[in-house]
């Protein structure tokens, strides 16, 4: 769909697309996605778009919300996130404000529903992040209604979402990945010392400390950092308190590196790569370190011609091997010997200014409010049913 096909005015002016921007959800990342769709609204060109904000509490609950985006900020230790109103107000950080001020009226569904007006807007601005959002769950219910949405379908999303698949889709298509192991729900539950005595081989073979996460979690939510057998039952029970499949990875020496791709009218192209510093007060890149304790990346990274070139290309590459469209962050470490290895892909990245996804993008020419248009523009543009 195109803006110059949308229904005419009595006046015959073309009317404005209508943007729903759906936030919030039920998976540990429900913070981030707050933050996001607050940066989101906030870019909108009001002059080129009615915009619609839709949030999602953590019980699953859709509401239409007021359009205030300066409310969904982190502000300190303060994490906002969509909660409900009720008799006594709205809790610390709830950004589910009414859409009449004046009367306190919030418009909720039954959890699991959908409200009737997101079935009356021209484009979807999902900027869920995790399971029941980002993991294709969402783009399965889009489909299904026919709304043109951003980002990537059920099965990218779905790829992008899962570690493991992931993995095994790039190797697939020949790219270098990290060692890893994946322990499934029932393998924990039914046999513990077998599944353990299995990281500790993976230990001997590949040494200490290994990195124990949730297997479809992002923003380095449930992750732990292990040193020795001492912690791994407990790293185990963390990362399973997010995701019952859990994926232990070994330790990789090097810089890591990330690019960003977007997809223009004649393909997708990726950005100018930036390196995340090792940050000083973490012991690895966690939660407080991306969002709290930030450190600000290098845009563009230090590399080489010939090394810029290459990770470029692999992004690209990554974006086609898992069949995305129109966004992605993608993660390397540049190895000591010179090598890149692709850690992840994210369909939905953290897409604040600040965030590293835009700053890349800032840096090769296209400011944050030109990515929002062109993120919406490409999916009004894209065909509808199988593609």
């Amino acid at each position: 769909m195109s803006t110059e096909n949308l229904p005419q005015s009595p006046d015959q002016q073309p009317r404005k697309p209508r943007v729903a921007v759906v936030f919030g959800g039920r998976s540990s990342e429900h913070v981030i996605s707050v933050v996001t769709a607050g940066a989101v609204l906030g870019a909108l060109d009001r002059e080129k778009y009615d915009v619609l904000p839709i949030g999602i509490t953590q019980e699953g609950r859709w509401a239409l919300t007021a359009d205030e985006p300066e409310r969904m900020a982190i502000d300190g230790r303060r994490l906002p996130k969509v909660e409900e109103l009720t008799e006594a107000g709205f809790g610390e950080g709830g950004v589910v404000l009414p859409v009449d001020p004046a009367s306190r009226e919030v418009v909720y569904s039954e959890p699991g529903s959908v409200p009737k007006a997101l079935g009356e807007v021209d484009v979807v601005f999902p900027v869920l992040h995790g399971p029941y959002g980002e993991d294709g769950t969402l783009q399965g219910l889009l489909e299904l209604s026919g709304v043109p949405y951003v980002g990537s379908g059920v099965l990218a999303s779905a790829v992008g979402q899962d570690k493991e698949y992931m993995k095994r889709v790039f190797t697939s298509f020949g790219l270098k990945v990290g060692p890893y192991l994946v322990i499934r729900p029932r393998e924990w539950e039914r046999d513990r010392a077998a599944a353990r005595e299995g990281i500790v081989r993976f230990a001997d073979e590949h040494g200490w400390p290994l990195f124990v996460k949730p297997a479809r979690a992002g923003s380095s939510i449930g992750i732990t950092k292990v040193d020795a057998l001492a912690g791994l039952d407990e790293a185990i029970e963390e990362a399973r308190r997010h995701d019952p499949k859990v994926i232990v990875e070994a330790a990789l020496r090097g810089r890591e590196i990330e690019c960003g791709v977007l997809e223009f009218e004649d393909g997708p192209r990726a950005s100018v790569p930036a390196e995340i510093p090792p940050p000083d007060a973490h012991a690895y890149y966690d939660f407080d370190a991306k969002y709290i304790d930030s450190t600000p990346g290098l845009v563009p990274a230090p590399l080489t011609e010939e090394e810029t070139a290459e990770v470029r290309r692999l992004a690209v590459d990554a974006f086609e091997a898992a069949s995305c469209e129109g966004l992605v962050r993608a993660d390397f470490f540049l190895t000591e010997d010179g090598e890149f290895v692709i850690n992840e892909i994210n369909t939905m990245p953290g897409f604040t200014p600040i965030s590293m996804y835009p700053q890349m993008w800032q840096a090769s020419g296209v400011p944050y409010p030109e990515l929002v248009d062109r993120l919406i523009q490409a999916a009004l543009r894209r065909s509808r049913g199988l593609r």
